[in-house]
This record gives structure tokens, C-alpha cells and sequence, in this order.
């Protein structure tokens, strides 16, 4: 890892210092016996101390090479999630109190300009019963966590969507299309876990499977181990692929330009290895019955990301009043370019957010730290007679798990209208 990235993880080890010191002296006052608080304190900075040797162990053992899903990289990430959702929580409470605290100090100072100051309530357990509180708040994020990098990583959901067209051909009335993406299959680690999704998609009995990109996180020889399970995937009118930003191993470094070039041929290879046809850039038709609707794929084109993608050269050859339908990554593709485009194309999908692999999905409500980047950031988008669909992702990278926003398995059904 390069000096300033080091220097930058230093800084930020600081200041998070700085937060424990303060959010330690809150979590202290939950307990009242001198025993109790000296066992808080080495299991609290006991936990902290360790993950700070863990991320300064990592920053100075992964180089660039590695690639950001090294385990180190992965354990930090998940230990650092663990640890800091739940005192961010805790944080909410205590500075609470302390704005309380100033502002009835400062009222004990009037009173007593006043000569009222035996009219001020006080509490004295009122810290304590703060810090009880903080702490059973902070318990929920921590099990939920917990959850997410043991169980919720692999919680598949299969989401179905009807869709109907006017302009659908006849033929197409009925037909199911799962999708999946960002399977990101250098993070797997439980080879049941993903022969059980691969059963899952082919439970569906769709006729066309969809894949929106990152297959991997960095390299091409992260599929070998998991080659043969999604080799076995099914779909009787045929299964597409796109590339996703990760795909293209720009997130690492390689020894020469070759090898960067040798692992994206060895990527198409393993698309064609796994049965899907690849389309880079490129569009086909899907025929049934004698009706045909018009498939696109394209590069990965990302706002903020790399630009790889041609819309233009995507729809090379199309007819304009043809039923089409566009597979690509990123959802900020279909808001800068796709949405507002003279050729009407009825329904993208795509992938990329993952959900940020964080939030909350209830009936009536839903959030996740990735719509402060993304508008549209998992499910089913309208705009101008045109759709947009978001999958939040099959697999996981980064941080080890999912909590609230669980891998997706989507069957979308076209209907005519």
C-alpha cells in the first residue's frame, strides 16, 4: 500500500481515537461498581485496540496488487461495520444528553442569578439510564450485523415484477426473464450457499436468463472454483451477459498491460464457458414464433465510473419501432443517456448498487445509504414510458455481508397490454 494511502489510514484511525475516547466515557456510565467499569474498559478498548492493529497490519501487508477484496481487506471492513454502526448509535444518545447537560447548566447559572436555584430538577442516575439506553439501541445494528456476515450474506429473495406493453409482439405475451447480477464470486465462501442459488434461478423455469455484470471482483480465475455450479444454469431461449465496472480489473495492478489484457480474455472465455453470450456493445434478436424483440448489451458506462460503453454503437442495426430491451450496469447510464433517448427502448436492467448491502425494506419504507449517490437504486423505475429495473445484486464485496437489503433473484414477466 502507497505512503499517502497510509498516512490517510492514520488520519482516520485518529479521529475514530477520538470518537471512542468519547463515546467510551458514555458506555463507562452505564455501570456503577469501580470492577464493573475496569471490566467495561479492557473489553471496550480491548475490541478497539485490536481492530486499529488489524487495519494498520492490512495497510501495511496488501499492496495494490491484492485488489480491495483481500480477506485483511474484507475482515477490516466487516470489523469496522460491527464496531461503528452500533457506537454511531450510541454517539446519537450521549451527545443528546451532553446538549442537555450545557443547557441546563447554563439554566442552574440563571437560576442562581435569580436566587431560584433550588427549583432546577436533577436526576442523578439520568447518565446512567442514558448510557442503558444507548446501549440496548446499539445491540439491534450489532445482532443485525452479525446476522448479515454470517447468514444475511446468502438470504437469497426472489423478486417478481409483471410489466405490460402495448407495442409487446404476441409471441412475447407471458414470457419470464430472470435476472441476476454482481455475483462477485471472489467474496463466496460456501460452495452450498451458491449450488443453492443456482437451484433457485432454475426454479423459476424462465425462458431467458440475464446476467447485468461483475462477475468477479478483479479477476478472471476468481470463477474457476465456481465455474461448474452457474454452468448449470437453464433458460430454453438463452442466457446473455454484460460487463460491470469490476470486470474489467481496473482495480488492481498488474504486471504489464498483457496480463491486464490475457485476464479479459480469459473473462470472455469463462462467459462462454458458462453458456452466455456476451455482449459488448452489441445487440441480437430474440425470436419466438416467427415475432422478435430486440436485445441490447452494452459495456459498462458509469457516471463517476468507467466509461467503456457506446449506446450508440449498442443500437447499431436496430429498427426503431422494435420492442427492445437493454441490459446495462450501472443505473446512472439509464438516467444520463437511456431515459430521454429518441429510440425508445421499453425496458433496461441493470445492477451496481448492491443497495449499498445495507438498509432497511418494509412495506410503505425503504433506505439505504446508497440513494444519497443513486436515485434509483434497487427496484422497479418509470419514466417517459420507459423502465428501468435495478437488481440489488446476487453476491457481495467489501464489506462481508447484507443486512436489511438481501441478495436478489429476479423474475420480471412481459405482458401485452
Amino acid at each position: 500500500m502507497s505512503h499517502t494511502i497510509f498516512i490517510r489510514i492514520l488520519l482516520v484511525l485518529g479521529v475514530l481515537l477520538l470518537l471512542d475516547v468519547y463515546i467510551f466515557y458514555g458506555f463507562r456510565a452505564a455501570f456503577s461498581s469501580s470492577r464493573a467499569r475496569m471490566i467495561s474498559a479492557w473489553v471496550y478498548w480491548g475490541i478497539t485496540i485490536t481492530f486499529f492493529a488489524l487495519v494498520v497490519y492490512m495497510s501495511l501487508s496488501v499492496s495494490r496488487a491484492d485488489g480491495p477484496t483481500a480477506p485483511l481487506v474484507k475482515w477490516s471492513m466487516g470489523m469496522f461495520v460491527l464496531l461503528y454502526i452500533p457506537k454511531l448509535i450510541m454517539l446519537f444518545f450521549f451527545s443528546i444528553e451532553d446538549v442537555y447537560r450545557l443547557l441546563r447548566a447554563g439554566g442552574v447559572g440563571l437560576y442562581k442569578l435569580t436566587g431560584k436555584a433550588s427549583e432546577v430538577p436533577y436526576f442523578e442516575s439520568r447518565r446512567q439510564f442514558i448510557s442503558w439506553m444507548a446501549g440496548f439501541a446499539a445491540l439491534i445494528p450489532a445482532v443485525s450485523i452479525l446476522y448479515g456476515v454470517t447468514k444475511g450474506k446468502y438470504n437469497y429473495k426472489i423478486h417478481k415484477q409483471d410489466l405490460s406493453f402495448p407495442d409487446l409482439p404476441d409471441a412475447f405475451d407471458g414470457l419470464t426473464i430472470t435476472q441476476i447480477s454482481d455475483l462477485h464470486v471472489g467474496s463466496f465462501d460456501d460452495t452450498e450457499a451458491v449450488e443453492r442459488a443456482v437451484k433457485l434461478i432454475n426454479e423459476q423455469n424462465s425462458d431467458l436468463i440475464f446476467f447485468t455484470g461483475d462477475l468477479v471482483n478483479n479477476k478472471a480465475v476468481e470463477m474457476e472454483p465456481w465455474a461448474d455450479a452457474f454452468s448449470k444454469l437453464n433458460a430454453p431461449l438463452g442466457k446473455y451477459s454484460i460487463l460491470g465496472n469490476h470486470d474489467y480489473g481496473d482495480y488492481m495492478e498488474w504486471n504489464s498491460p498483457q496480463e491486464k489484457m490475457e485476464n479479459m480474455l480469459h473473462l470472455y472465455k469463462m462467459h462462454d464457458r458458462l453458456g452466455f453470450t456476451l455482449l459488448r456493445n452489441q445487440n441480437t434478436l430474440i425470436e419466438k414464433d416467427g415475432h422478435q424483440l430486440e436485445l441490447l448489451g452494452m459495456e459498462n458506462w458509469g457516471k463517476g465510473f468507467a466509461q467503456y460503453g457506446n449506446l450508440q454503437k449498442t443500437l447499431l442495426g436496430t429498427k426503431q419501432n422494435a420492442f427492445k430491451i437493454l441490459l446495462s450496469h450501472d443505473p446512472s447510464h439509464w438516467e444520463e443517456q437511456v431515459m430521454n433517448h429518441a429510440t425508445h427502448i421499453h425496458l433496461t436492467l441493470a445492477g451496481h448498487t448492491h443497495g449499498a448491502q445495507f438498509g432497511v425494506e418494509i412495506p410503505g419504507f425503504r433506505f439505504s445509504p446508497v440513494q444519497f449517490r443513486y436515485k434509483r437504486w434497487a427496484g422497479l423505475y418509470k419514466e417517459n414510458d420507459r423502465y428501468l429495473y435495478v437488481n440489488r445484486g446476487l453476491g457481495f464485496i467489501g464489506f462481508p455481508g447484507r443486512v436489511g437489503i438481501w441478495p436478489e433473484i429476479t423474475v420480471i414477466t412481459l405482458r401485452k397490454a
